[in-house]
């Protein structure tokens, strides 16, 4: 896989499945590098896989498609050149979309009624003056009185709360009719959810005293009209995802409680939970705290028959069928593979799954089947390499290779993911296969910190984050080593976030391990972390502990006299989770220093470039990070 070809990478949005089970319809996201922007289509699928799927509409910016109750319409955003996405509706038989909403900054992924009449939605509300077509410069100051303020890639949003919408799609085909608004005040609400019977919406928000210091929020009932609101759980809780049960006497949500440490954001397994409609009975875990943990972008469903629950279990993410009285889940999609989002109609469950092949394709299960639906890959990826060894403390450690093509010895990447309550998985990455094609060895894997093991592996490095996942990822490295074909005498190490944190680490505690190293986006001192960053306040005592005299011990900028290696530096202009001064400060400890030392900064991105940043700067991070090993790694 070269740079330029992530244009060759998709992603798959949540399905949706006709009332009658035939169809599925779904986003299909790329890049597209001579417009430097993604495109997304929507594409029809029959779910007995008899016929091809074909694409269904021609928008640049198509996605987040819902079926009507009924059959006969779909709901979808779209959002034009340059601007908001809105919300339109389509027959489903043929004929062109309309636009039902023009929303100041948008409208979020639309909800149907039962009666296929109406659609909630979200969108956010500017306050009188801002997010217009004024220079953001000419603003008035923005008064902030809480802890939450800002949210890295969202930016202010204070003073732009999210608000429950309505909308009637058939109130006017030429013109749109204006939405209203369901909830109000100086509140942020989302996920809304209609009851079976169409006279409630379900909705989550943090209305309470404390939410500008803690991350709690509650289930919300109200009318279509916005009265009768209700709260229905008890702000022990951080919820999302509503979802009535067929009857409608009963919610379903995600939700974490705090974990083993009494920590709010490290090593908090997020489960499947339940509570009554009417408030008489206190929220219910449905799914046991270990081992199950929500899937990273994963979406619950509910059915007659209970929750389906994508859950991490070990790098893969498992396809579950929760009952509703709490008993044992049911196994539906297993092994070697990730599933991230599924929909439900007429006893068909079709679910995006990804694999060491591809980055997401639908499959539909039936009758006990699983038929694999569609072929959107345009790649041939080089396989996964399972590793498992144990860490010098016994531990056991768990991993993966992707070994280049040819007769080695290879040079060797060591790829350390951030979090780092996350996982490397079965998947197609296009970090390994990009370092991988052009000759070099990549090492990965989920150390102690990592999620997908239990929310004790995930807490094991809390007061001690350097030291313990060093262990295990020199562990890794080690295992990869032994197994032949690698050259131990040209090693890199890089990472983003987390990991950009255990780089600059392992450059200064375990320098004679590496020639260079490339670091990105990462903490580097946890004082200025915990002031500047939009979680800093609540993270950096979570993860790195409650004494910030013990801070500075644990900060990789206070061992950087002990780097001599040369080190580049990748960082975004508009990074608010790690914001730039982490990088400036590293940047100049080690030039004063005369370390080989360069900082690559992107302008106008966040934290998720690599991810999702424009497809021009995603290109150019991977020439300059190929480049880098080309200079430092060489034979």
């Amino acid at each position: 896989m070269k740079p330029a070809d992530i244009s060759l990478l998709h992603t798959l949005g949540t399905p949706t499945v006709s009332p009658d089970g035939a169809h599925a319809v779904v986003a299909v996201t790329r890049p597209d590098l001579d417009a430097d922007e993604y495109r997304g289509e929507l594409w029809l699928v029959p779910t007995d896989g008899t016929a091809e799927p074909r694409q269904l509409t021609a928008g640049r910016k198509d996605g987040e498609p819902v079926y009507s109750p009924d059959g006969r319409w779909l709901a979808f955003t779209r959002a034009e050149s340059g601007g908001r996405p809105q919300l339109h509706v389509m027959p489903t038989t043929c004929g062109e979309p309309w636009k039902i909403t023009d929303q100041p900054l948008g409208a979020g992924k639309p909800a149907w009624s039962p009666d296929s009449r109406r659609l909630a939605f979200v969108s956010r509300v500017p306050e009188e003056g801002r997010y217009g077509d004024a220079s953001p410069d000419k603003e008035r100051p923005r008064r902030i009185t809480t802890l939450k303020y800002r949210l890295d890639n969202v930016g202010f949003y204070g003073d732009r709360r999210s608000h429950i919408f309505v909308a009637d799609p058939f109130a006017s085909r030429t013109s749109v009719p204006p939405a209203v608004q369901v909830t109000e005040g100086d509140f942020d609400h989302g996920d809304p959810s209609w009851s079976p019977d169409g006279t409630l919406l379900a909705f989550t928000a943090a209305r309470h005293d404390t939410r500008g210091a803690t991350h709690y929020s509650d289930l919300w009932l109200a009318a279509p009209d916005g009265t009768g609101l209700r709260q229905i759980t008890d702000t022990t809780l951080s919820v999302g995802q509503p979802h009535f049960t067929p009857d409608g006497a009963t919610v379903c949500f995600v939700a974490a409680a705090p974990g083993p440490t009494g920590r709010t954001l490290v090593a908090e397994h997020y489960g499947v939970w339940s509570v009554s409609a009417d408030g008489s009975t206190p929220p219910r875990r449905l799914t046991d705290a270990e081992p199950y943990h929500l899937a990273n972008n994963g979406v619950i469903v509910t059915t007659d028959d209970g929750v389906l629950f994508p859950f991490e279990n070990r790098g893969a993410s498992d396809l579950l069928l929760v009952p509703y009285d709490g008993s044992a889940p049911e196994v539906l999609v297993s092994g070697p593979r990730e599933v991230y989002t599924s929909a439900h109609a007429a006893g068909t469950i079709v679910a995006t799954v990804a694999d060491q092949a591809s980055s997401g394709e639908l499959v539909a299960l039936r009758d006990g089947k699983e038929n694999t639906l569609t072929a959107f890959a345009a790649l041939t990826p080089l396989p996964l390499e399972e590793i498992t060894t144990t860490a010098a403390d016994g531990y056991p450690v768990h991993g993966w290779l992707v070994r280049p093509t040819g007769d080695g010895p290879h040079p060797v990447l060591l790829m350390i993911h951030g979090g780092p309550f996350t996982q490397y998985g079965w998947h197609v990455f296009d970090e390994a296969q990009v370092y991988a094609a052009a000759g070099y060895a990549v090492v990965m894997g989920n150390p102690r910190g990592s999620s997908g093991y239990g929310q004790a592996h995930g807490a094991a490095v809390i007061g001690d984050v350097g030291n313990v996942s060093a262990m295990d990822l020199l562990a890794l490295l080690d295992a990869a080593l032994a197994g032949g074909g690698l050259d131990n005498g040209r090693v890199g190490v890089l990472g983003g976030s987390h990991g950009g944190y255990m780089t600059t680490w392992l450059a200064a505690h375990h320098g004679e391990r590496f020639k260079a190293a490339i670091s990105e986006r990462a903490v580097n001192a946890i004082d200025s972390f915990h002031g500047s960053s939009d979680i800093g306040w609540s993270f950096a005592r979570d993860l790195y502990g409650n004494d910030p005299a013990g801070w500075a011990e644990l900060s990789p900028l206070t061992h950087a006299s002990r780097i001599d290696m040369p080190f580049l530096i990748i960082h975004s202009e508009q990074d608010w989770r790690c914001p730039v001064e982490q990088a400036q400060r590293l940047f100049v400890a080690l030039k004063l220093r005369g370390v080989e030392t360069e900082m690559l900064l992107f302008p106008g991105e966040g934290h998720e470039m690599s991810r999702s940043g424009l497809p021009s700067h995603r290109i150019a991070r991977f020439e300059a990070i190929l480049d880098w090993w080309e200079r430092h790694l060489s034979a």
